[in-house]
């Protein structure tokens, strides 16, 4: 935490957090805080959703990456919200987990969580599912969609598709048909697919396997992966707090490694990955959809930039500058139902240098056999490509 922020302000930001999330943050986080640190070890504790975006995290300890480093080798903790995680995180009941990058902005620069992103726990892997009666994205006007945070990558490329569609998303107000209004709401991964079934929104834009859960569960189809909006896109970044840099380099060079590793396992074997979220406990969804999420056929769905991969989950680590800069100038034109007057302290050309710490993933890409060996260019540059309509 900065000297500056005292834990009054950090609470304050966790109540926020709470609201934003639901029940299940609070219910989440009064778990957590009752039965303390399971790990004595003093070793660090992940903490994760339950969707394939944690999988680096999970299958690092599902392989026993972590023993012998500085990472706690107890399981890692689920939450069932991003609320609840983040909260989790800033009262050190966790200390390392994947967050939505978006997210770690607001963390850092609205709520002065002490955070640094490390790399990106993946690229891709999102998408928006809608009701079986929505053929056109014009037809969710009068309708509400479901985001799983307001500071989310979901949130800031289902607004961009929305607007270039002649569509206007609103927050606290009722969406109307005829004025071509959608709304937005707030709802836990875990809520999304049976509201869809119920009829209660006409769709959701979320991370998988709840995307590829509705299709299997014929409760919704998948309209347009986000990935084939925004290529490559980080949705997940992977986090922790600024002292444990500061206090224990070594043993987040442990930790960049064994995460970049699993990485590379998880690329070189999808099926195996899959096999091992369901049967280590780690992810409770059913094998099938996780399998799904992770290995989509792209000849099943309407597909813009096939040369994209949109489909494709990319398990690369490497947290491109540019990527930083687009993201929080598209922070600046996103709708939401909260603060963010923290924005307009924000030069987007600065942020990645004061939040991002690369100097570790650069190492673990090296150890990793060089960028190539994750897909990455030589030079580590890149020009971002966003495409919404």
């Amino acid at each position: 935490m900065t000297g500056s922020v005292s834990r009054r302000v950090l609470l304050r930001g966790a109540v926020g957090l709470a609201a934003a999330g639901g029940l299940a943050g609070v219910v989440d986080l009064a778990r957590t805080a009752g039965t303390g640190r399971a790990d004595t070890t003093g070793g660090l504790r992940v903490g994760y959703l339950p969707i394939t975006d944690a999988a680096p995290l999970l299958i690092a300890h599902s392989a026993g990456l972590y023993t012998g480093t500085s990472v706690a080798t107890t399981q890692p903790v689920l939450f069932r919200s991003w609320s609840s995680l983040a909260e989790a995180f800033l009262s050190r009941h966790v200390d390392v987990v994947h967050l939505l990058m978006p997210m770690a902005v607001q963390l850092r620069y609205a709520l002065g969580g002490a955070a640094r992103i490390l790399g990106w726990s993946h690229t891709n892997g999102s998408a928006l599912t809608v009701a079986p009666d929505v053929t056109d994205l014009g037809e969710l006007a009068g309708r509400q969609i479901a985001i799983p945070f307001w500071w989310s990558i979901h949130n800031i490329i289902v607004q961009k598709m929305l607007r270039e569609h002649g569509l206007r998303p609103v927050v606290r107000a009722e969406p109307s048909r005829s004025a071509g209004t959608v709304g937005l709401v707030v709802m836990s991964p875990s809520d999304m697919l049976p509201a869809l079934a119920n009829g209660a929104i006409g769709g959701y834009t979320v991370a998988d396997p709840f995307n590829a859960a509705a299709e299997i569960k014929g409760v919704g189809r998948i309209h347009r992966f986000l990935g084939d909006v925004w290529r490559d896109h980080a949705c997940c970044a992977l986090l922790v707090h600024e002292d444990v840099i500061e206090r224990n380099p070594a043993g987040v060079q442990q930790l960049t490694d064994a995460v970049t590793t699993a990485q590379l396992r998880i690329g070189a074997d999808r099926g195996r990955a899959a096999e091992t979220l369901k049967s280590g406990d780690y992810l409770p969804q059913p094998l099938p959809a996780i399998t799904k999420a992770l290995t989509y056929p792209p000849d099943e769905y309407r597909i813009t930039h096939h040369d994209w991969n949109p489909q494709r989950i990319g398990y690369q680590p490497f947290p491109f500058p540019g990527f930083t800069r687009a993201l929080v100038e598209a922070m600046h034109e996103t709708e939401i139902d909260g603060d963010r007057t923290f924005l307009s302290r924000l030069d987007p050309t600065t942020v990645h240098a004061d939040l991002v710490d690369d100097r570790f993933v650069r190492q673990s890409l090296i150890r990793g056999g060089g960028p190539a060996a994750f897909g990455l260019p030589a030079d580590l540059t890149r020009t971002e490509e966003v495409d919404p309509t």
